[in-house]
């Protein structure tokens, strides 16, 4: 039995890792609060989700550039280079790193992944879309603020809310619970898998897949 389900069986589930052109190049952005304080916090799931891509795409060697606030790594896969990006900032100033480093490389916002924990989706449930509001999150409002709305989202569902009466920040600030651990490497792997979709497929997907608990 497949670990996820597709609410649109008519979206192509793989694609060929190659393009037409030599010129294709995609920033993939993970979010999350730099500092051992926040390891393993939902917040920081996007950062879990991109270490997990550059595993499955032996991808090492991440460099530390301090002018433009962040960690990068790059590596081609097929005829496509990508870049990816951990920002050093903290998480409502992430639209400085993706700026800086978008203009650099003359990344369009078309080309942009930004990959994120989303509080109104429930844990289990993965939504890819392209652009959109930032929905409450500091890290998206900073990155719209850099660039406008028309980047390519994946978002994790962290959601939702236990007990309701906590506070969405502290919420977010806090970390999986046991079952949510236990369910977390099939997790990732999907959204490792739906990163390598929005590179290579087209148009840019746009679906809901839901974790199986």
């Amino acid at each position: 039995m497949a670990l996820f389900q597709q609410k649109k069986p008519d979206v192509v589930s793989s694609a060929p890792l190659y393009t037409l052109s030599m010129s294709r190049t995609f920033l993939v952005v993970g979010l999350g609060n730099v500092g051992k304080d926040f390891d393993n916090t939902r917040h920081n799931i996007g950062f879990r989700a991109i270490d997990q891509f550059a595993h499955d795409h032996d991808i090492e060697s991440w460099i530390n550039k301090k002018d433009m606030s962040c960690l990068v790594a790059d590596k081609n896969i097929g005829d496509t280079k990508v870049y990816l990006v951990k920002p050093t900032t903290m998480m409502n100033l992430s639209g400085n790193a993706v700026q800086k480093i978008s203009n650099f490389y003359k990344i369009s916002n078309a080309k942009i992944i930004v990959v994120h924990d989303e509080l109104d989706i429930n844990f289990g449930s993965i939504k890819i879309t392209m652009g959109g509001s930032s929905a409450g999150h500091n890290g998206i409002k900073s990155i719209i603020s850099q660039l406008g709305e028309d980047f390519g989202r994946i978002r994790i569902g962290v959601g939702p809310k236990s007990p309701e009466q906590i506070d969405s920040a502290d919420f977010v600030l806090g970390r999986f619970n046991k079952e949510e651990e236990a369910q977390m490497k099939p997790l990732l792997n999907e959204t490792s898998s739906l990163i390598t979709e929005a590179i290579f497929s087209s148009p840019f997907p746009n679906e809901t897949r839901r974790f199986i608990l």
